[in-house]
């Protein structure tokens, strides 16, 4: 199958669209495990400090 330079185009722009929506969803993501992380952190660290 072989596109026209305007199909070609159009799909290189749709790539790049999609490539720039899935860095932003991968930075969201990024920061939410972060979130999680510290949250996990304090609640692993919560017992040991009860306990003294």
């Amino acid at each position: 199958m072989e596109l026209t330079p305007e199909e070609l185009v159009a799909e290189f722009r749709d790539a790049v669209t999609e490539l720039y929506f899935a860095r932003k969803r991968i930075a969201i993501l990024e920061a939410e495990n972060a979130v999680l992380r510290a949250r996990l952190t304090e609640q692993a660290e919560e017992p040991a400090d009860a306990t003294v």
